[in-house]
């Protein structure tokens, strides 16, 4: 996860040990979240945006494989590309 940090973004775990970054570039209390789930040998990276309920499939944005820091560095990128409009 620390491969991940990125400017305008927090990072922790959800409920379910999942990757969440979330960025309050919208409404206070209203933030864009990201998740990362695990999908076969990766993780599916999807977005989500202010008030969507995160307990279902959000919009898919990319998939991230390989080893820790690897999977972190893609991670990093796939956050530094979204656009919070």
């Amino acid at each position: 996860m620390n491969a991940a940090r990125t400017p305008g973004w927090s990072l922790g775990l959800d409920r379910l040990g999942q990757i969440m970054a979330t960025s309050d570039a919208g409404d206070i209390g209203l933030p864009w979240v990201v998740i990362a789930a695990k999908s076969g040998r990766g993780l599916r990276v999807s977005k989500y945006q202010p008030g969507d309920d995160v307990e279902v499939e959000g919009d898919v944005i990319g998939e991230v494989s390989g080893n820790p820091r690897e999977m972190g560095r893609q991670l990093r990128e796939l956050l530094a590309d979204v656009v919070c409009d």
